[in-house]
């Protein structure tokens, strides 16, 4: 491969038989912890900036701004890395710090925004992010530089429209008969419902969301009900996990079947078991568990 950059997607799926091992069906897990950056966010990152490159939209050698809770920034640190763009991440003080380690050893310059009066470290709300969005406005402005904009930029939905989605169906043979994910931008569970959708009607997602407000579930669950991404003709259900339950799977993924994640995988995992009995349920294991080491995971 010619950098890090073409390494990104075309993970494995993993079925997860002793996990589910006397409960009748098929779990699946595309293993996204794999990417370079070790989460999905680095399909988006790539999809985000090759085509702001093919639009004119980015220039080269123009600053990158992102709002990140790390997955994206990580993703977008290796990317602008590799192609030649400086990178600025925008990052609540309430996620991990290892997540601002990890993008300032890419090479990225990381500014760090206080949470809410009476917000706890570990747990981001929507009105911690919406201070993290107006910090980063403010600084794309001041530099003239690109933001990325996840939350609405379409090479978000396009990375796992055109890439992780198909890739999963192959990998699979066509055979899901369901389809689970946390839900932070929408832009995942967008993308591989409409490429399932499109492959087999009869396909059901679910999107996965946390039991409440304040959550440990970091990267998502944000309170918003204005994901531009998400398109209610896609959403069959929705299924709600608490932290307890997301920590317990994420614990159990990585001693029962050897996988190493994060808190949104271990919900993801929860969730699909809840779908399980006489289905082939397939989900994402959106990042590591590297990321969480100073959490209460793994304590």
């Amino acid at each position: 491969m010619p950098s890090a950059v073409e390494t990104i997607g075309k993970t494995p799926l993993i079925e997860l038989s002793r996990l589910t091992r006397g409960l009748g069906g098929r779990l699946l897990a595309k293993l996204e912890y794999l990417n370079p950056g070790l989460s999905k966010k680095d399909r988006i990152a790539r999809q985000i900036v090759e085509d702001a490159e093919a639009d004119g939209s980015l220039r080269p050698g123009q600053t990158v701004v992102e709002l990140t809770s790390g997955n994206t920034g990580t993703g977008l640190a290796i990317v602008c890395a590799v192609r030649g763009y400086p990178f600025v991440a925008v990052m609540s003080k309430g996620n991990s710090p290892e997540r601002a380690r990890m993008m300032r050893a890419l090479g990225a310059e990381v500014v760090l925004v206080d949470q809410l009066p009476g917000s706890l470290a570990g747990q981001v709300s929507g009105g911690d992010l919406d201070l993290v969005e107006g910090a980063a406005r403010k600084i794309a402005c001041q530099r003239n530089a690109f933001r990325a904009d996840q939350f609405h930029h379409p090479g978000n939905f396009r990375a796992h429209y055109l890439h992780t989605g198909p890739e999963m169906l192959e990998q699979a043979g066509g055979q899901i008969d369901a389809f689970c994910d946390f839900a932070g931008t929408g832009g995942t569970f967008a993308g591989c419902a409409q490429a399932f959708k499109e492959y087999n009607p009869a396909i059901q997602c679910f999107l996965v969301e946390p039991t409440a407000v304040n959550h440990r579930i970091q990267g998502g669950g944000y309170s918003r009900p204005d994901l531009p991404m998400l398109r209610p003709e896609h959403i069959d259900g929705r299924i709600r996990i608490s932290d307890t339950e997301a920590m317990a799977a994420a614990r159990s993924l990585a001693r029962t079947e050897g996988i190493f994640a994060g808190y949104s995988s271990g919900a993801n995992v929860a969730a699909a078991l809840k779908l399980l009995p006489g289905r082939t349920v397939a989900t994402i294991v959106n990042d590591s568990g590297l990321k969480y080491m100073s959490t209460d995971l793994w304590e």
